[in-house]
């Protein structure tokens, strides 16, 4: 039969077919082939047994946390308290992007702004929306429900912006306290953390505690370049440009020309000397 993984505890596997939840051992050979079943693989699995037999091809994998086949990331941004951070964002935005994972910006604390703060926060968001991604606020709700709909969703940014608030707005059954991060009831903040999937909405949501491993390790700087999706509209005369001390590179061009956002470019060159 094949089935999610939808948690692990010790060396048992939930896995999740029709409905219906069987705790699983794996095959003793995965540990001679070194195969790590992750939350989030589809297997093939014996319901007899209570066996995993197979770990089928992933989309994606994440070192930490370890989990698999996450289609996309709301990425909860506060305007203050945190204050909004573009380094940030934009780290977390190539993160996803190394990963195929569909990135969604979520705002949050709008109502602790003025207006004209309001008006500059979103002269830089709509520049993330000319490059293809969507932007909804925390208080769009329904909209959040629709993009949540056949998908399989991860929430994660800056402690204390706000995930635990919105993940009380779309289902006030979990009753997450403040500055809490599980969705499952009775697990405190600093309790050892299991990482879950659960039903949600026609999709599913994997509960992390967040995702940590923002350094860029195993990425080599072409594919840092790659993940800044608005430098391939501006082709360069040079094969392999990496944008930097290239006199007539085209993406420095158009960062003077203000088409580029100044801010993304000088996280580009941070990001870039990370890897190196």
């Amino acid at each position: 039969m094949q089935g999610q993984i939808i948690k692990i505890v010790s060396d048992l596997h939930y896995v999740s077919c029709n409905g219906n939840l069987y705790p699983c051992k794996c095959r003793g050979i995965f540990r001679k082939e070194h195969i790590t079943p992750l939350v989030g693989d589809y297997v093939l699995f014996s319901i007899e047994k209570k066996v995993i037999e197979e770990v089928l091809p992933r989309k994606n994998e994440f070192n930490r946390p370890k989990v698999s086949n996450i289609d996309q990331a709301f990425i909860i941004t506060s305007l203050v308290r945190p204050d909004f951070s573009l380094n940030l964002l934009d780290k977390l935005l190539v993160t996803m992007e190394l990963h195929n994972v569909e990135a969604i910006i979520c705002i949050t604390k709008e109502d602790l702004v003025s207006k004209d703060e309001l008006k500059e926060f979103y002269k830089v968001l709509d520049y993330y929306k000319s490059i293809g991604y969507k932007v909804v606020s925390n208080t769009d709700i329904s909209e959040i429900k629709k993009l949540i709909e056949g998908k399989t969703s991860v929430f994660t940014g800056q402690t204390g912006a706000g995930k635990s608030t919105l993940l009380n707005k779309l289902n006030p059954k979990w009753n997450l306290e403040t500055g809490e991060i599980s969705l499952a009831l009775g697990r405190g903040k600093h309790t050892t953390r299991i990482v879950e999937l659960f039903d949600f909405n026609g999709g599913k949501i994997m509960d992390t505690p967040g995702f940590s491993a923002l350094d860029f390790y195993g990425y080599i700087k072409e594919n840092i370049r790659d993940s800044f999706r608005e430098f391939k509209n501006y082709p360069c005369p040079f094969k392999d440009c990496m944008h930097t001390k290239e006199s007539e590179c085209a993406v420095k061009r158009e960062v003077l020309a203000n088409n580029i956002l100044e801010s993304r470019y000088e996280n580009y060159l941070n990001f870039i000397e990370e890897v190196k």
